[in-house]
């Protein structure tokens, strides 16, 4: 993955649940699948209440969001500890959330599939920038940088080298810490 990624900001608040990012109804949808894991995308944030969030996260008729940037307050990813929310935010198009706090499982699901980069804010930016500003993610310089004012960043540590690797398994894979085929021999 990329160290630095450019892109508009989708921003919620608090508490936004694994239900609010993807909703029970499309947990049928198999995410090895790739028409499936497309659609598991084109359904990311769809239960967030339309009275507090009146821009849509995936435009109606689009598989992938403008939003690669997602800021958020405490808490996200609270809820039940389905794998299919990172997954979901992934396939559509996410690259990272910046959020002041995350749950637990959230985050490790995130770091064990690999799809995005949870990251954590040093302040609480979700009440100082806007959905559609246009942000960069510098992953190595730990910063978020929005019109000309830069936000720091903590840094992400041993778990940035299983997300760069596509999550536990292919970093596992990498490291020769699972056998297979062609380092068994």
């Amino acid at each position: 993955m990329a160290k630095t990624f450019q892109g508009r900001i989708f921003v919620v608040r608090d508490n936004i649940d694994t239900d609010q990012i993807i909703p029970a109804q499309y947990l049928n949808l198999v995410p090895t699948i790739h028409d499936e894991y497309e659609k598991l995308g084109s359904h990311a944030m769809c239960g967030l209440p339309d009275s507090a969030y009146t821009t849509r996260f995936v435009a109606a008729g689009k598989m992938k969001t403008d939003y690669p940037i997602i800021v958020a307050g405490r808490n996200f990813g609270c809820g039940s500890s389905r794998e299919h929310a990172p997954i979901a935010l992934g396939a559509a198009g996410v690259k990272a959330i910046i959020a002041e706090s995350y749950a637990r499982i959230f985050f490790r699901n995130c770091v064990a599939t690999g799809e995005l980069y949870p990251i954590d804010a040093q302040e609480r930016l979700c009440d100082t920038l806007k959905t559609g500003q246009v942000g960069t993610v510098y992953l190595q310089e730990n910063t978020l940088e929005v019109e000309g004012k830069t936000f720091s960043l903590k840094p992400l540590g041993d778990v940035m080298p299983v997300i760069e690797s596509g999550g536990i398994f292919n970093f596992a894979r990498q490291n020769g810490l699972i056998n297979t085929a062609s380092n068994a021999a």
